[in-house]
């Protein structure tokens, strides 16, 4: 898989995931004392972030072995190009 086509994979579930900040936000109201989340969006942001840097593992991983350390900083690279555009559609 190129470079290209992954970055689109993760792209996609950076917007699935962003898609269901509205969500997240009102489970988390809704379940406040069980959760003790003082910053929501802080919280969402680690939720997204977290499944498109998981997401993207597991998409190298199904296509071949366990990714490699370069795969890993290539994942990472590619996330991290899409931080201000994640955060703009969180705290916004």
């Amino acid at each position: 898989m190129g470079e290209d086509q992954l970055e689109e994979l993760i792209l996609q579930v950076i917007n699935g995931a962003v898609s269901t900040i509205p969500s997240y936000l009102e489970e988390i109201k809704e379940n406040k004392e069980t959760l003790k989340v003082e910053n929501p969006q802080e919280f969402v942001y680690g939720i997204v972030m977290g499944m498109a840097l998981g997401m993207g593992g597991a998409i190298l991983s199904s296509q071949k072995e366990t990714p490699t350390e370069e795969d890993q900083i290539m994942i990472r690279d590619l996330v991290y190009k899409h931080i201000p555009d994640i955060r703009e559609r969180i705290f916004n």
